[in-house]
Order: structure tokens, then sequence, then C-alpha cells
């Protein structure tokens, strides 16, 4: 019983720390890539600093806004409704780089 609990705290340990590690790339690839890597409906691609510069000039409260309530094509939160607004900085700065 004992070797049991060890394990599935070890296995909880391990699945915290993947969930931890997801970081930007992770982020960006399970949510805004189907949209961002091809630039679907005008959807900005990730690492054209062309498109990104005037969205950049807009502010980062105005680009969180328009990622939390959606903006042309783009659904509320983007397809990633666990992120948080640290998350959506990070992306951000991700795919305009």
């Amino acid at each position: 019983m004992q070797k049991l609990l060890i394990a599935a705290a070890f296995l909880g340990l391990c699945l915290t720390t993947q969930a931890q590690a997801a970081g930007p790339a992770d982020k960006y690839a399970k949510t805004c890539a189907m949209c961002h890597a091809a630039g679907v409906a005008g959807a900005p691609k990730k690492g054209d600093k062309a498109a990104w510069a005037p969205r950049l000039k807009q502010g980062e409260a105005t680009l969180l806004a328009h990622i939390k309530t959606g903006i042309r094509a783009m659904p509320p939160k983007g397809m990633c409704a666990d992120c948080t607004d640290d998350d959506y900085k990070a992306l951000i700065k991700f795919m305009s780089n």
C-alpha cells in the first residue's frame, strides 16, 4: 500500500511539473498555430514583424482586450480558454518575434 501511495505521489509530481513546464511554444502549438501559422482569416503569422507592428503599437491592454473578447475571425480567448494574462503576453511576444 505504501509503495502505491509513493508511486501515486511521484506521478502527480511529474504531471504537475509537466503542466508548469508548458511555455509559450507549447501553448502556441496547441492553440494559436492552427490560425497564426498559416495566417488563416488574416491572422498575423508567427514571426511576421510587419504584420505584428501595427498591432503591437495598439498597446498591451488593447491586445489583451482583443484576445479576451475576440476580434474579427478570432474567437474569444483565441482557443486558449485556460490561458492567463501572463500566458497571453508571452504568446504575443512569442508570435511577434
